[in-house]
């Protein structure tokens, strides 16, 4: 069990939150939620030790192990991604390290020799020949295939980088398990390994994330981090947006029932209080008008940015046309490709991280030339891209304003108060505009490109990985705006919610080749698991 008494949490004069206190129990999965800059990785470092409090404490129950999703992806390039795993178990790696350490020199003294026999016992019994199997039973899960095993951090991108973080803390049994965004750059099919894994996880869990698929398949519990106070609900992520919902609107009809008793109350005094017949009546109502207090509706951290994209120009029935397209790297991505996206369809590609889906978007897009095959777009066609690096396209140098404004149509030129109106509706407030990018946090970033797609109101949408670094109120935000969207979208994404929302058409790439489905995500996984289980059964 972890818990908290009273922890509050101030940077100068601003608090992030105050007097929380909150348990967290074994056999429970929490969701830790709030908007960005609410507070909750800080609080996730206090409760790892990382951060000390202002004032409050935590509490461990006695012999918990705590893990920690590692969060610099880089710390451990120089070791090999093995002993990368092995480490999350301290005392293991330790006896492991100094088991190498003594086989490894060809003079030994008395006291080493017999060292090495006390020493065997002791990394047998702490699970030493068994480690290497568990360690490659979890990078197998990750989605990590034999060959790999051997190799070295450094050679990993950062979506597997971090996976092997998550075998790492995995690795260690930990009896409370803390993770900070522990799906970003997972595929899905990580990501579904991770919620069957979670879900069997017996001990206490805390994840922050801004998947609402993730948080709906794990959480037993919802912590909310807003009106600086952490609130415990029972239940998932849409649990807890009907919950809140609820809450909020009795609060509200209470409020407006009491302020009708109020008015009636204040009417009454004032008429009556200067009347002697009725002036014990007037006094009774004076103390109740006293005791009526209306319930704190308190401002939510929470603001969701107005996202709509309205194209300049209509878009004709001819759209994209895939023509034999090939690419090539290291190996073949794709080969002998062909397809032809319609002027109403939304398209989710997706597949495994490294499988070649920002590719095909950008062959598709044009950003990028196929090695064989021909891309042809039709004469209707005006693109709106979100790229999956946000430095592809912002420039850092530049404040969010200058930025935007570079890209002003000289016969539709916006002046500075419409550049402000953009910006405003993605929740950039006041001095903000004038931020220099590269101190935008991630979700600002995002948002900024978002305005620049609303601004050149393109008729085709693409977006490579659009959610990485959103809140989840601006996820539900474009979420929306996206579902209203009439012309051709094309996504890459891990966000199942997004996908199974959104899209009639599935794209996978996979080492098989193409996969080109014409319907939801669910009935795609469906046939998947169909296909698979028919094979199976097959002599």
């Amino acid at each position: 069990m972890i818990s908290t008494s009273k922890i509050t949490m101030r940077f100068g004069r601003d608090t992030l939150f105050e007097d929380v206190s909150v348990k967290f129990t074994p056999g429970n999965r929490y969701g830790l939620i709030g908007a960005n800059g609410s507070g909750k990785s800080t609080f996730m470092k206090i409760l790892t030790g990382q951060l000390d409090p202002s004032q409050g404490e935590v509490f461990i129950g006695k012999d918990c192990v705590l893990g920690y999703l590692h969060q610099d992806h880089m710390v451990f390039d120089e070791c090999a991604i093995l002993d990368t795993v092995y480490m999350g178990n301290k005392k293991l790696w330790a006896l492991h390290c100094e088991r190498e350490e003594l086989y490894s020199k060809d003079d030994l003294t008395d006291a080493e020799n017999e060292r090495c026999g006390d020493i065997e016992e002791e990394f047998g019994n702490a699970g030493g020949y068994e480690m290497e199997i568990e360690a490659a039973k979890l990078l197998a899960g990750l989605g990590f295939s034999d060959a790999m095993l051997k190799g070295q951090m450094s050679m990993l991108q950062g979506g597997f980088k971090l996976r092997v973080l998550l075998a790492q803390v995995l690795f260690g049994n930990p009896d409370i398990l803390l993770m900070d965004e522990p799906t970003n750059h997972l595929d899905m099919e990580s990501i579904e390994w991770l919620i069957e894994f979670l879900k069997r996880y017996e001990g206490t869990a805390i994840v922050i994330s801004h998947d609402r698929f993730f948080l709906n398949n794990v959480c037993t519990h919802t912590a909310d981090l807003d009106y600086h106070e952490i609130r415990m609900f029972t239940g998932n992520y849409d649990d807890f947006t009907i919950a809140n919902l609820e809450i909020k609107e009795l609060m509200e009809k209470q409020n407006k029932k009491m302020e009708k008793r109020i008015h009636e109350l204040k009417a009454f005094i004032s008429r009556f209080s200067a009347n002697a017949s009725k002036a014990k009546q007037a006094t009774s109502r004076q103390k109740e008008l006293k005791k009526i207090e209306l319930n704190d509706m308190k401002p939510s951290s929470r603001v969701s940015p107005y996202i709509r994209f309205e194209p300049k120009a209509r878009l004709g029935e001819k759209v994209i046309k895939l023509k034999k397209i090939s690419k090539t790297y290291d190996t073949t991505l794709f080969k002998d490709f062909s397809c032809e996206i319609g002027s109403k369809e939304k398209v989710a590609i997706i597949g495994k991280n490294g499988i070649g889906k920002t590719t095909l978007l950008k062959i598709l897009a044009k950003q990028l030339e196929p090695d064989t095959g021909s891309v042809i777009h039709g004469e209707t066609v005006n693109l709106s891209i979100f790229p999956q690096e946000p430095g592809e396209i912002l420039d850092m140098n530049r404040t969010a304003i200058e930025w935007l404004g570079s890209f002003n149509d000289p016969a539709e030129y916006m002046a500075e108060t419409e550049l402000r109106s953009f910006m405003g509706k993605m929740l950039f407030s006041g001095d903000d505009v004038f931020k220099k990018i590269e101190v935008l946090s991630g979700g600002e970033k995002t948002r900024l490109i978002i305005s620049r797609m609303t601004m050149k109101a393109g008729n085709v949408l693409i977006f490579d990985e659009p959610t990485n670094h959103l809140d989840l109120e601006s996820i539900e935000a474009l979420n929306f705006a996206i579902s209203l969207v009439k012309n051709t979208v094309i996504f890459v994404s891990h966000d199942h919610r997004l996908i199974s929302t959104l899209a009639t058409r599935i794209i996978e790439v996979s080492e098989e080749g193409i996969i080109d489905y014409t319907g939801g995500i669910e009935d795609f996984e469906a046939r998947k698991k169909r296909q698979k289980a028919e094979k199976k059964v097959q002599p």
